[in-house]
């Protein structure tokens, strides 16, 4: 196998966004297939891999995911390794998490785990989501495939190079996509009476979506609305007849996600009456919270105060979203965040994490996985 820091820059190079992760997955394969031993099982579902490391002796199942796919960003790093496909990054750390991810295979290749181990290379985290469709497969043609306890980190920029930062109970919100699209009828700018201006109804519109987390969410819980966009008309002297509004929404329960859409589906309904217009609503993909099983979470924070080289850190619950809150939904686990040490957020054209945190979370890892134990 070559090189982790080697593979984890080809990787970088090919980036692929959900569902098109085909080089993604071709170039893991050819990886894992040489690490094959008479205990290690290869599947493959739609663009991801599943990998089996039989036990030894095994009492039950765990399972750990990493995600696969890529962004839509232009990178803007200036490394030598620089994405090779226009328009597209690993600008979330995915080429990090499938390099730990394939030092696991190596690992477990070279000394049997004492219970099976399986690995998920999961497709589409981005959007429009695997997590879900693939644990619905996993249920109804691959029962058993389907872990006992699952485990995944995610790269945080902000903490150096060997913090492992998690806490029980909820870590990541509940998150789904917003986008609104607004039909009028446009026309000459010097004649506005006879037309219906999309430009103002999308502003106006915008303005009252920010009053819900204001005025319709409990000032003690947390939510989330934010229009990242917003697009109308073509040109200076013709009134807007399409205009559309794209957003995020992010909740710490799933209440309040219930409530923010059933207010924002009843200001849409306001807005076609006052400006006597169309309005649709498409949410896109929605990932459940992150919600980390106690016993799990306090099993990774303990393991990392013993272990050397890493900095256990019970951390604040975030606004991030994550589709691996539909594994934990339906199975125990926990996930973490480990420090990147890199000035640039997730997401960001010019984000490099620190290659040294690929070694610390693989021994790291591997470790956690060999000795942990359900709860009784």
């Amino acid at each position: 196998m070559e090189n982790l820091l080697e593979i984890r820059r080809e990787l970088h190079k090919i980036p692929e966004i959900g569902f098109q992760e085909e080089k993604t997955q071709k170039y893991l394969l050819a990886i894992i297939e040489k690490l094959w031993k008479p205990y290690i099982q290869i599947d493959v579902w739609r663009t991801g891999i599943i990998v089996t490391i039989k036990g030894s002796d095994p009492q039950f199942k765990v399972g750990w995911r990493t995600d696969i796919d890529g962004l839509p960003i232009q990178e803007n790093t200036g490394v030598s390794y620089e994405s090779e496909h226009q328009g597209f990054m690993h600008a979330c750390g995915h080429d990090f998490h499938m390099t730990i991810a394939l030092g696991l295979v190596q690992a477990f290749s070279k000394k049997q785990p004492e219970n099976t181990v399986i690995i998920y290379f999961q497709p589409a985290e981005e959007g429009p989501g695997g997590a879900k469709p693939m644990l619905e497969w996993l249920r109804s043609e691959r029962p058993d495939l389907v872990p006992d306890a699952i485990f995944a980190l995610h790269i945080a920029p902000e903490y150096p190079v060997g913090t492992i930062a998690t806490r029980a109970g909820m870590l990541f919100a509940n998150t789904s996509e917003l986008f609104i699209d607004l039909k009028g009828f446009g026309g000459h700018a010097a004649y506005p009476h006879n037309t219906r201006d999309m430009t103002v109804a999308a502003a106006n519109l915008m303005i009252q979506l920010q009053t819900i987390v204001s005025r319709n969410i409990n000032p003690l819980d947390s939510a989330v609305v934010t229009i990242g966009k917003m697009t109308s008309g073509t040109v200076q002297n013709i009134i807007a007849e399409n205009a559309r509004l794209e957003g995020t929404i992010r909740t710490m329960s799933a209440e309040s996600m219930k409530l923010i859409k059933k207010r924002i589906k009843a200001l849409c309904r306001a807005t076609e009456i006052a400006y006597e217009c169309e309005v649709t609503i498409d949410y896109g993909s929605s990932y459940y919270q992150v919600e980390n099983e106690t016993h799990c979470a306090h099993a990774l924070l303990d393991f990392a105060e013993r272990f050397p080289g890493v900095d256990a850190y019970e951390c604040p619950p975030a606004m991030t979203g994550e589709d691996f809150g539909f594994f934990l939904k339906e199975l125990p686990g926990a996930m973490f965040w480990t420090g990147a040490n890199t000035a640039y957020g997730l997401h960001h054209s010019a984000i490099q994490p620190d290659e040294d945190l690929i070694a610390v979370n693989l021994q790291f890892v591997e470790h956690f996985l060999r000795i942990f134990t359900l709860s009784e």
